[in-house]
């Protein structure tokens, strides 16, 4: 093993005597057992590599070893080498040291992120999908055929991505949303994350004002907070975010039309045309997050504002996370031509190119049609556990919930009917009792937050759903 061991700096010791040299190696050792850089059954060097090593006579580290190994820290065995006692344990943590050193003024004034919880019995939280319906071996298949030497040999991608990937990208999404991309106008990300990120470093100086949706994604929020942007909060009604409220100025406006995050509003048609007009009219940028776009039950799709744009303002970003898994980490940006060459450099200084082996087994998942299929067979999935939610929902008393109207997504809002509850406090509450929901009031950035719960069905069978509802009720 590579272990490192510092034994001090004495100028009278020729490293070559015993000695101070036997005492500070035990202790050197002896602390590595302790802050658990060592553990139980690690194997530790022969005496004569590691007196080579550290430039001592072998007798050192043979005298060392037998004071720990009577001690109980260590253990010979016979033919095999010296190891760490499998009964100690570590009686140290080993941290770094705490520094004079402070980060900028944003990072202590930012919002603290709202992370997932420990899911209950009945896991109604917000979130990516349900993971056990991944086609695990295909995925398999498509990485083992991704996975060659002529692929571990490639140069670097120009900072859009794997080749193969931007031009299946660039298909689907001209096919499923009416897109209008070609694979060189495709940068491929670390998801949609990442992808509000190099947008955000290409088009926003520090002080512009960028709007967000309010309630909204406050993960965007401290993205755009922590590149120096002053974020505005908009409202959202039934119909989407509040054109008419827009602030006079704004060099970005953040929105996410096709299922508005949490509320699951769908902007109108009218109000995608009227935030086009606004942005023109005021020489703005609109960042269209297609989030959870895939996943519709009973309306057609609207077209996505970047189809509707005439004037190249509109930078779509949307990802893979939600139709098959976040951890594959894939996003993908789509820009007008005049800021392309920003954003690909922004990616590049953020990550350069990103995991070639995922991204040439996704472009083989979408070339070869799975994808498609994979979609429409979980939304057959979804659709029953949406059905069953709402229905149990609907058997609520009179007044206890106001479910908001959707028709797209992986999870349904609802208000409080009473203005003055904390929903933090009962969303907590109904964790004890196992069931797992997400509070709406802290997804509010800047107006009056309104007490809700989002409840999401991905994880639980609809055959299940009415029970889990009910246990809800009985903390509401």
């Amino acid at each position: 093993m590579e272990l490192h061991l510092d034994l001090g700096r004495d100028p009278g010791d020729d490293r070559r005597t015993g000695g101070d040299r036997t005492v500070r190696l035990y202790r050197a050792l002896l602390d590595a057992i302790l802050d658990g850089r060592l553990s139980p059954g690690d194997r530790l060097p022969p005496t004569r590599e590691l007196a080579a090593r550290l430039g001592v006579a072998r007798g050192t580290v043979a005298t060392a070893y037998d004071r720990l190994a009577a001690e109980g820290f260590l253990e010979s065995r016979v033919g095999s080498g010296t190891y760490v006692a499998a009964e100690v344990q570590p009686h140290r943590s080993r941290r770094a040291p705490v520094g004079e050193v402070r980060p900028r003024q944003v990072w202590s004034s930012l919002p603290p992120p709202v992370l997932d919880v420990t899911p209950a019995g009945f896991d109604l939280s917000v979130g990516g999908p349900d993971t056990s319906l991944f086609p695990l071996a295909t995925w398999r298949r498509l990485v083992s055929a991704t996975l060659r030497p002529s692929l571990l040999h490639a140069s670097a991608y120009a900072g859009g991505g794997h080749p193969d990937l931007q031009r299946e990208v660039a298909r689907h999404v001209g096919q499923s949303r009416s897109v209008v991309a070609g694979p060189d106008d495709v940068v491929l990300t670390g998801g949609a994350q990442q992808g509000l990120d190099v947008v955000t470093r290409a088009l926003v100086e520090p002080g512009d004002v960028v709007v967000v949706e309010d309630p909204g994604y406050t993960a965007a929020v401290r993205l755009f907070a922590s590149h120096g942007a002053t974020v505005v909060g908009v409202s959202v009604d039934e119909e989407g975010l509040v054109v008419e409220a827009l602030p006079r100025r704004a060099r970005m406006v953040y929105v996410t039309p096709s299922h508005q995050f949490p509320t699951g509003a769908v902007m109108s048609l009218r109000r995608r045309i009227a935030l086009l007009e606004w942005a023109s009219r005021r020489n703005t940028v609109v960042v269209e997050d297609d989030y959870d776009s895939e996943f519709r039950y009973e309306d057609r799709p609207l077209a996505p504002l970047q189809s509707l744009d005439r004037d190249g303002r509109v930078v779509y970003v949307g990802s893979f996370s939600k139709t098959l898994m976040p951890s594959l980490r894939v996003g993908y940006v789509v820009a007008p031509r005049s800021v392309q060459d920003a954003v690909r450099a922004a990616k590049l200084l953020s990550d350069w190119q990103g995991d070639a082996v995922t991204q040439g087994a996704l472009a083989r998942f979408l070339g070869e049609g799975l994808l498609a299929a994979h979609v429409r067979r979980v939304t057959a999935v979804y659709a029953e556990r949406r059905a069953a939610l709402l229905a149990a929902l609907d058997d609520l008393p009179e007044g206890m919930l106001e479910v908001v109207p959707s028709s797209a997504g992986l999870h349904v809002c609802a208000w409080l009917a009473d203005a003055g509850r904390d929903d933090v406090a009962l969303a907590a509450a109904a964790s004890r009792a196992g069931v797992t929901v997400e509070p709406v009031s802290p997804r509010f950035h800047g107006s009056d937050p309104r007490p809700g719960l989002a409840m999401g069905f991905r994880r639980v069978p609809a055959e299940r759903m009415q029970e889990a509802v009910e246990r809800l009720a009985e903390v509401l």
